[in-house]
């Protein structure tokens, strides 16, 4: 597996969520799973079978995310020289020209992406055609949803 992108605020928030995992939620079903049983019947008991869903769905995830720290290259865009220029982990504010209005997007890795957050993914449309632009400078992004267009207004290495 190649090595994976992430921001230190991203990698910190995985690491957390690892953690919750493993401590609370994990435990927590087990626990689900031990009462169900309790129950008898195992073949039309809905608790069980919820309790064996979500001990699957807890075990899947622990596992992604092991396997995406494991192979996580933290970077930390305050310490590198980017001249400039939007690089993974910059904050970027723009003018959308098409929503005549501001917005403010960080570059980040896919496990860390949300889009509500501002946060968008390195390998996203918009992320592409922004790295290696500077402030000033105009772009057109084709999206699945048609071009956009956008000014930059200012890139932050937070």
């Amino acid at each position: 597996m190649s090595k994976v992108p992430l921001t230190k605020h991203g990698a910190d928030m995985l690491t957390e969520e690892l953690k919750r995992l493993k401590s609370q939620d994990r435990p927590q079903v087990v626990q689900a799973i031990a009462e169900a049983r309790a129950h008898g019947d195992l073949k039309e008991n809905a608790e069980y079978h919820a309790a064996k869903d979500q001990q699957g769905f807890i075990e899947a995830r622990i596992k992604h995310l092991e396997g995406t720290l494991s192979h996580a290259e933290i970077i930390d865009v305050t310490k590198m020289d980017a001249g400039g220029k939007i690089i993974f982990g910059t904050t970027v504010e723009l003018y959308d020209e098409d929503a005549a209005g501001e917005v403010t997007y960080r570059i980040v890795g896919d496990d860390e992406a949300d889009i509500s957050k501002g946060l968008v993914s390195i390998s996203s449309p918009i992320a592409r055609g922004l790295i290696g632009k500077a402030e000033g400078d105009e772009v057109e992004v084709q999206t699945p949803g048609g071009i956009k267009r956008f000014e930059i207004l200012s890139v932050k290495y937070l």
